[in-house]
């Protein structure tokens, strides 16, 4: 199969994760990553500098379920994701 799609970057990529503080404490404490939490949504901690990607985020699993399902717990009968990612294309059409 072949596409003419032309991936430029990585756009946005993170793990989704169940313990926002306990995730935190790995990627902020002990890896250094300069993380930031909205006001409006502490639990969502991102970063722009991290090289390679424009966004780098801990995105919680509730937060996934809402987004995927309309509510905050994800499915038993749908395998639970670990990551996230967005490509920005040169034309999405």
């Amino acid at each position: 199969m072949t596409t003419d799609i032309e991936v430029l970057f990585v756009a946005g990529f993170g793990p989704i994760v169940r313990d926002v503080d306990k995730s935190a404490a790995l990627y902020r404490d002990t890896l250094g990553l300069k993380l930031e939490a909205e006001t409006a949504e502490p639990d969502y901690l991102h970063t722009g500098n991290v090289d390679g990607v424009k966004h780098f985020a801990l995105w919680p699993l509730y937060k996934a379920a809402a987004s995927c399902f309309g509510v905050p717990q994800w499915p038993s009968d749908v395998p639970t994701p670990s990551a996230w990612i967005e490509f920005d294309v040169a034309d999405i059409e």
